[in-house]
Protein backbone atom coordinates (compact mmCIF):
# COMPACT_ATOMS: atom_id res chain seq x y z
CA UNK A 1 0.00 0.00 0.00
CA UNK A 2 1.45 3.62 -0.62
CA UNK A 3 2.29 5.78 2.13
CA UNK A 4 0.18 8.41 2.18
CA UNK A 5 1.36 11.98 3.09
CA UNK A 6 -0.26 15.22 3.75
CA UNK A 7 0.03 16.65 0.04
CA UNK A 8 -2.18 13.52 -0.82
CA UNK A 9 -5.30 14.72 1.41
CA UNK A 10 -5.82 18.83 0.58
CA UNK A 11 -8.68 18.97 2.94
CA UNK A 12 -5.77 18.37 5.79
CA UNK A 13 -3.40 20.57 3.64
CA UNK A 14 -6.25 23.45 3.30
CA UNK A 15 -6.83 23.12 7.90
CA UNK A 16 -3.08 23.57 8.56
CA UNK A 17 -3.06 26.67 6.13
CA UNK A 18 -6.14 27.95 8.05
CA UNK A 19 -4.64 27.24 11.75
CA UNK A 20 -1.33 28.68 10.50
CA UNK A 21 -3.30 31.84 9.39
CA UNK A 22 -5.04 31.92 12.60
CA UNK A 23 -1.95 31.84 15.05
CA UNK A 24 -0.58 34.41 12.64
CA UNK A 25 -3.52 37.52 13.16
CA UNK A 26 -4.89 36.26 15.83
CA UNK A 27 -3.92 39.60 18.96
CA UNK A 28 -1.66 39.02 21.35
CA UNK A 29 -2.58 41.93 23.62
CA UNK A 30 0.57 42.99 23.76
CA UNK A 31 1.76 40.17 25.57
CA UNK A 32 5.48 38.83 24.71
CA UNK A 33 4.88 35.55 25.72
CA UNK A 34 1.61 35.22 24.15
CA UNK A 35 2.98 36.43 20.74
CA UNK A 36 6.18 34.04 20.81
CA UNK A 37 3.84 31.28 21.49
CA UNK A 38 1.81 31.99 18.68
CA UNK A 39 5.33 32.16 16.33
CA UNK A 40 6.36 28.85 17.77
CA UNK A 41 3.23 27.35 17.35
CA UNK A 42 3.13 28.82 13.35
CA UNK A 43 6.66 27.98 12.88
CA UNK A 44 5.55 24.53 13.45
CA UNK A 45 3.35 24.29 11.31
CA UNK A 46 4.82 25.98 8.38
CA UNK A 47 8.04 23.30 8.91
CA UNK A 48 5.80 20.84 8.77
CA UNK A 49 3.76 21.52 5.65
CA UNK A 50 7.55 21.94 3.94
CA UNK A 51 8.16 18.39 5.09
CA UNK A 52 5.41 16.75 3.95
CA UNK A 53 4.67 14.04 6.53
CA UNK A 54 2.77 11.10 6.59
CA UNK A 55 -0.85 10.78 7.57
CA UNK A 56 -1.62 8.07 9.98
CA UNK A 57 -5.48 7.56 10.50
CA UNK A 58 -7.16 6.15 13.30
CA UNK A 59 -10.14 4.64 13.29
CA UNK A 60 -13.09 7.23 13.03
CA UNK A 61 -14.05 6.98 16.64
CA UNK A 62 -16.99 9.03 18.29
CA UNK A 63 -17.56 10.04 21.57
CA UNK A 64 -21.36 10.98 23.38
CA UNK A 65 -20.64 14.53 23.13
CA UNK A 66 -20.01 14.63 19.83
CA UNK A 67 -23.88 14.69 19.08
CA UNK A 68 -23.37 18.44 19.99
CA UNK A 69 -20.69 18.69 17.69
CA UNK A 70 -22.96 20.01 14.83
CA UNK A 71 -24.10 22.89 16.79
CA UNK A 72 -20.53 23.76 18.08
CA UNK A 73 -19.91 24.13 13.92
CA UNK A 74 -23.03 25.94 13.52
CA UNK A 75 -22.49 28.51 16.05
CA UNK A 76 -18.92 29.36 14.88
CA UNK A 77 -19.75 29.60 11.06
CA UNK A 78 -21.32 32.84 12.49
CA UNK A 79 -17.55 34.30 13.60
CA UNK A 80 -15.30 35.99 12.21
CA UNK A 81 -13.06 32.64 11.80
CA UNK A 82 -15.61 30.84 10.02
CA UNK A 83 -13.22 29.49 7.61
CA UNK A 84 -10.87 27.57 9.93
CA UNK A 85 -14.85 26.18 10.80
CA UNK A 86 -15.47 25.14 7.50
CA UNK A 87 -12.15 23.16 7.31
CA UNK A 88 -12.50 21.79 10.38
CA UNK A 89 -15.80 20.59 8.88
CA UNK A 90 -14.35 19.50 5.80
CA UNK A 91 -12.14 16.64 7.46
CA UNK A 92 -14.84 15.68 10.69
CA UNK A 93 -15.24 12.55 9.30
CA UNK A 94 -12.14 11.35 9.65
CA UNK A 95 -11.81 12.75 12.87
CA UNK A 96 -11.14 10.18 15.90
CA UNK A 97 -12.65 11.52 19.38
CA UNK A 98 -10.54 10.79 21.85
CA UNK A 99 -10.34 11.34 25.95
CA UNK A 100 -7.09 10.76 26.73
CA UNK A 101 -7.75 9.48 30.50
CA UNK A 102 -6.74 5.93 31.79
CA UNK A 103 -9.45 6.52 34.61
CA UNK A 104 -12.53 8.69 33.29
CA UNK A 105 -13.44 10.72 36.29
CA UNK A 106 -17.15 10.85 36.90
CA UNK A 107 -19.79 12.09 34.77
CA UNK A 108 -17.29 13.58 32.10
CA UNK A 109 -17.42 10.70 29.46
CA UNK A 110 -20.32 12.30 27.88
CA UNK A 111 -19.13 15.97 28.45
CA UNK A 112 -16.14 16.05 26.86
CA UNK A 113 -13.58 14.43 24.08
CA UNK A 114 -10.42 15.55 21.75
CA UNK A 115 -9.55 15.10 18.40
CA UNK A 116 -6.01 15.66 17.49
CA UNK A 117 -5.34 16.88 13.91
CA UNK A 118 -1.34 16.97 14.29
CA UNK A 119 0.81 15.60 16.37
CA UNK A 120 3.10 12.44 17.32
CA UNK A 121 0.24 10.31 16.87
CA UNK A 122 -1.36 11.63 13.43
CA UNK A 123 -3.34 12.16 11.40
CA UNK A 124 -0.86 14.33 10.16
CA UNK A 125 2.51 12.65 12.02
CA UNK A 126 5.08 15.07 13.64
CA UNK A 127 6.65 15.68 16.92
CA UNK A 128 6.75 19.69 16.15
CA UNK A 129 3.84 20.91 17.86
CA UNK A 130 0.52 19.13 18.44
CA UNK A 131 -2.77 20.96 17.67
CA UNK A 132 -6.88 19.97 17.71
CA UNK A 133 -10.00 20.90 18.90
CA UNK A 134 -11.57 20.04 22.03
CA UNK A 135 -15.71 19.59 22.62
CA UNK A 136 -17.23 20.45 25.71
CA UNK A 137 -21.18 19.67 26.07
CA UNK A 138 -22.91 22.48 27.73
CA UNK A 139 -22.44 22.22 31.51
CA UNK A 140 -19.26 20.74 31.49
CA UNK A 141 -16.68 20.90 34.23
CA UNK A 142 -13.76 20.13 33.34
CA UNK A 143 -11.28 19.13 36.47
CA UNK A 144 -8.37 21.20 37.34
CA UNK A 145 -5.02 19.62 35.50
CA UNK A 146 -1.68 21.18 34.64
CA UNK A 147 0.95 20.65 31.66
CA UNK A 148 4.53 19.29 32.59
CA UNK A 149 6.46 21.65 30.35
CA UNK A 150 4.37 22.71 27.88
CA UNK A 151 2.99 25.25 26.62
CA UNK A 152 -0.87 25.56 25.94
CA UNK A 153 -3.15 27.76 24.00
CA UNK A 154 -6.94 27.36 23.61
CA UNK A 155 -8.97 29.45 21.06
CA UNK A 156 -12.77 29.33 22.01
CA UNK A 157 -14.21 29.24 18.35
CA UNK A 158 -17.92 29.10 19.49
CA UNK A 159 -19.49 28.81 22.91
CA UNK A 160 -18.23 30.49 25.87
CA UNK A 161 -15.90 29.24 28.70
CA UNK A 162 -14.72 30.33 32.18
CA UNK A 163 -10.95 29.17 33.93
CA UNK A 164 -10.52 29.15 37.04
CA UNK A 165 -13.07 31.33 37.22
CA UNK A 166 -11.19 34.10 35.87
CA UNK A 167 -12.91 35.28 33.22
CA UNK A 168 -15.62 34.37 30.17
CA UNK A 169 -13.73 33.74 27.05
CA UNK A 170 -16.01 34.41 23.91
CA UNK A 171 -15.51 33.02 20.28
CA UNK A 172 -12.09 34.56 18.97
CA UNK A 173 -10.70 34.85 22.56
CA UNK A 174 -7.23 33.27 23.36
CA UNK A 175 -6.89 31.00 26.71
CA UNK A 176 -2.59 31.15 27.43
CA UNK A 177 -1.41 28.20 30.08
CA UNK A 178 2.53 28.18 30.82
CA UNK A 179 3.98 25.11 31.42
CA UNK A 180 2.74 23.99 34.94
CA UNK A 181 0.06 26.54 35.03
CA UNK A 182 -3.07 24.46 37.26
CA UNK A 183 -6.25 25.30 34.87
CA UNK A 184 -9.95 24.25 35.44
CA UNK A 185 -12.60 25.23 32.74
CA UNK A 186 -15.87 25.44 32.82
CA UNK A 187 -19.09 25.98 30.02
CA UNK A 188 -22.14 27.66 29.24
CA UNK A 189 -25.34 25.59 30.51
CA UNK A 190 -27.44 26.15 27.66
CA UNK A 191 -24.66 25.68 24.69
CA UNK A 192 -21.78 23.99 23.83
CA UNK A 193 -18.13 24.79 23.24
CA UNK A 194 -15.56 23.99 20.63
CA UNK A 195 -11.75 25.33 21.64
CA UNK A 196 -8.92 25.12 19.17
CA UNK A 197 -5.81 23.98 21.07
CA UNK A 198 -2.07 23.96 20.10
CA UNK A 199 0.80 22.34 22.72
CA UNK A 200 4.38 23.35 21.74
CA UNK A 201 7.37 22.45 23.77
CA UNK A 202 10.37 19.67 24.24
CA UNK A 203 9.79 16.89 21.78
CA UNK A 204 9.74 14.09 24.56
CA UNK A 205 7.27 16.28 26.59
CA UNK A 206 5.47 15.94 23.75
CA UNK A 207 5.16 12.55 22.42
CA UNK A 208 4.83 11.02 26.44
CA UNK A 209 1.70 13.94 26.28
CA UNK A 210 0.46 11.99 23.01
CA UNK A 211 -2.56 10.39 24.87
CA UNK A 212 -4.34 8.87 21.95
CA UNK A 213 -5.37 5.17 21.63
CA UNK A 214 -4.30 3.43 18.73
CA UNK A 215 -7.09 1.87 16.35
CA UNK A 216 -7.58 -2.27 17.08
CA UNK A 217 -5.80 -4.38 14.30
CA UNK A 218 -2.43 -4.87 13.38
CA UNK A 219 -1.18 -0.70 14.02
CA UNK A 220 -2.36 -1.22 17.80
CA UNK A 221 0.42 -0.29 20.05
CA UNK A 222 -0.16 -0.68 23.75
CA UNK A 223 1.42 -0.21 27.29
CA UNK A 224 5.53 -0.23 26.63
CA UNK A 225 5.02 -1.06 22.99
CA UNK A 226 3.33 2.14 22.66
CA UNK A 227 6.08 3.65 24.85
CA UNK A 228 9.17 2.54 22.97
CA UNK A 229 7.13 3.22 19.24
CA UNK A 230 7.25 7.27 20.38
CA UNK A 231 9.85 6.83 21.54
CA UNK A 232 11.81 5.77 18.36
CA UNK A 233 9.46 8.06 15.87
CA UNK A 234 11.17 11.13 18.02
CA UNK A 235 14.77 9.57 17.92
CA UNK A 236 13.88 9.22 14.10
CA UNK A 237 13.11 12.66 14.23
CA UNK A 238 16.11 13.90 16.15
CA UNK A 239 18.65 11.93 13.65
CA UNK A 240 16.73 13.03 10.03
CA UNK A 241 15.46 9.81 9.15
CA UNK A 242 12.03 9.21 8.25
CA UNK A 243 9.89 6.40 9.38
CA UNK A 244 6.90 4.72 6.86
CA UNK A 245 4.78 1.49 6.73
CA UNK A 246 6.14 -1.39 5.22
CA UNK A 247 4.01 -4.77 5.27
CA UNK A 248 2.34 -3.73 8.31
CA UNK A 249 5.07 -2.73 10.59
CA UNK A 250 7.16 0.36 10.62
CA UNK A 251 10.19 0.07 9.45
CA UNK A 252 13.56 3.05 8.85
CA UNK A 253 13.78 4.13 5.85
CA UNK A 254 17.00 6.61 4.80
CA UNK A 255 15.39 8.19 2.19
CA UNK A 256 15.21 11.81 2.91
CA UNK A 257 14.77 13.92 6.44
CA UNK A 258 11.53 13.42 8.32
CA UNK A 259 11.36 17.14 9.06
CA UNK A 260 12.40 20.09 7.02
CA UNK A 261 14.71 22.70 9.01
CA UNK A 262 13.74 25.80 7.56
CA UNK A 263 14.70 29.53 9.13
CA UNK A 264 11.84 30.66 7.01
CA UNK A 265 8.43 31.12 9.26
CA UNK A 266 6.58 31.52 6.01
CA UNK A 267 5.04 28.72 4.04
CA UNK A 268 5.43 28.95 0.31
CA UNK A 269 2.14 28.93 -1.43
CA UNK A 270 0.02 28.37 1.55
CA UNK A 271 -1.78 31.50 2.72
CA UNK A 272 -5.22 31.55 1.25
CA UNK A 273 -5.68 34.96 1.38
CA UNK A 274 -3.37 36.32 2.87
CA UNK A 275 -5.35 39.80 4.23
CA UNK A 276 -8.61 37.86 5.30
CA UNK A 277 -7.37 37.12 8.63
CA UNK A 278 -5.25 40.47 9.05
CA UNK A 279 -8.46 42.98 8.71
CA UNK A 280 -10.43 40.13 10.38
CA UNK A 281 -8.15 40.43 14.01
CA UNK A 282 -7.23 43.73 13.56
CA UNK A 283 -10.55 44.66 15.89
CA UNK A 284 -10.42 43.46 19.17
CA UNK A 285 -12.81 40.81 20.48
Amino acid sequence: MPVQRLKDWPDWVYLLREYYEFYRYLPSGGSTKIRAHQRTVREGISRVMRANPEMEFMDAARKPVVTHFRRALDEGRNERHAPLIRAIDAVSAQLSWQYGYEKMPKGLERKFAYAEFMGPAGPVLTDEVIIGIVLFAPGCIYPAHAHDGITESYICLSGAVSENHQGVYAPGSLIFNPPGTSHRITTSDLEPSLLAYAWEGPRDKLAGRSCRSRAAGPREFAGAERTRRVARRVACAAAGIPTRYVGGSRQLRRDGPLLARTASDVPQGTRPDPGRYRSLYRQAY
